[in-house]
């Protein structure tokens, strides 16, 4: 049990692995891992703040917003200030990131099925629910 956080990490790592080698085979250029779970949850969800999105993937507003710019300059992503108040940014997908979204569901869906493999589908909850229980008590 010592080694549960190392093996989270080399998880983790190969993740990120199997993801870039993913996106380079499908040759989208200057998207990384972290990129993500951005797009994700504007895929759920499209036109969201900086805070919505940051809630949504449990990360800082600055990491976000480091994120976000990256995601605009590539294209994937637009910013548009709200009519009503100015201090509210709101960040919508692009038509690139729309064309996008079912190779990003394929890329999800082939990981998923490649790290859950030979895991009875019982044991997903359970996985899961312990993993958020391990975060929870980091974050206190």
């Amino acid at each position: 049990m010592k080694q549960a956080l190392s093996i989270i990490a080399k998880i983790h790592e190969c993740a990120n692995h199997i993801i870039t080698e993913e996106l380079n085979k499908n040759g989208i250029k200057g998207l990384v891992p972290s990129h993500g779970d951005i797009l994700a949850a504007l895929y759920d969800k499209d036109n969201m703040t900086m805070k919505d999105i940051a809630d949504k993937i449990r990360r800082t507003r600055p990491t976000v917003t480091v994120l976000v710019e990256k995601l605009e300059k590539l294209g994937f992503v637009k910013k548009t200030a709200s009519d009503t108040d100015k201090r509210y940014t709101f960040i919508s997908l692009t038509e690139k990131a729309k064309a996008f979204e079912p190779v990003f569901w394929e890329i999800s869906n082939n990981l998923n099925e490649k790290l859950y493999k030979n895991i009875p589908s019982d044991d997903y909850d359970k996985l899961e629910n312990l993993l958020l229980t391990i975060l929870q008590n980091a974050k206190e």
